[in-house]
């Protein structure tokens, strides 16, 4: 599994569902400069921990977007499973009114560049190439800084959802961070004191929890 923090995000072009419409050349270039990114996969459309996943994080858009984040999903289904799974009713196990961006990533590129593609390519008994596994996205996630550079990432296998809060804590303490040069120590939250990232700010920090 490829470590991408503190590198560039791969940048790519592709189709994404936005609000109900198809937008041909979407990028997460759109954002530098402007917004910090929260871009995460997902394995499928019309599967069963997905839905829990993106309803979670369209019910807290608004206070990504108050922060200035924007939230993009993507798998490795084509632009119509991403529309049919749009247009089912959420009581059906759809994913109506979702307005975030959804990436259609059919020819799996940007997931194999995230390093996020499950499965692998082999050599069966007989020699020939065969592919091993199921290539679809993992659950990866990636906080991605108006630079474009990666700043946080976790990868879940498809049986365990993640967690949006956590998502959200990483997004206060990158911003922590950018504000004030302070580090955010175990289980920082916001609000909560931040310390100098020098050996007397963690001697202090410390003495406080005596």
């Amino acid at each position: 599994m490829a470590v991408l923090v503190s590198k560039r995000a791969p940048s790519f072009r592709a189709t994404a569902l936005i609000d109900g419409e198809f937008e041909e050349d979407f990028s997460l270039d759109r954002y530098l400069g402007k917004k910090h990114v929260v871009f995460f996969f997902y394995p499928a459309d019309f599967a069963f921990v997905c839905p829990t996943e993106i309803l979670a994080f369209q019910d807290r858009l608004a206070d990504f977007e108050a922060k200035n984040v924007a939230i993009v999903g993507c798998s490795t289904d084509t632009r119509y499973s991403h529309l049919a799974w749009l247009q089912t009713a959420r009581e059906n196990g759809g994913i109506e009114g979702i307005t975030y961006p959804l990436v259609a990533d059919a020819s799996k590129t940007i997931a194999a560049n995230y390093d996020v593609l499950g499965g692998r390519y082999d050599y069966n008994e007989a020699g020939e190439m065969a592919f091993v596994g199921v290539p679809m996205a993992l659950r990866g996630l990636f906080l991605i800084d108006k630079d474009g550079i990666v700043r946080h990432q976790v990868v879940n296998d498809g049986p365990f959802g993640r967690s949006v809060d956590e998502a959200m804590r990483m997004v206060d303490a990158l911003q922590q961070y950018e504000m004030n040069g302070e580090v955010c120590p175990v289980d920082w939250k916001e609000g909560q004191e931040s310390m100098p990232n020098t050996r007397e700010g963690l001697i202090n920090y410390l003495r406080k929890r005596l």
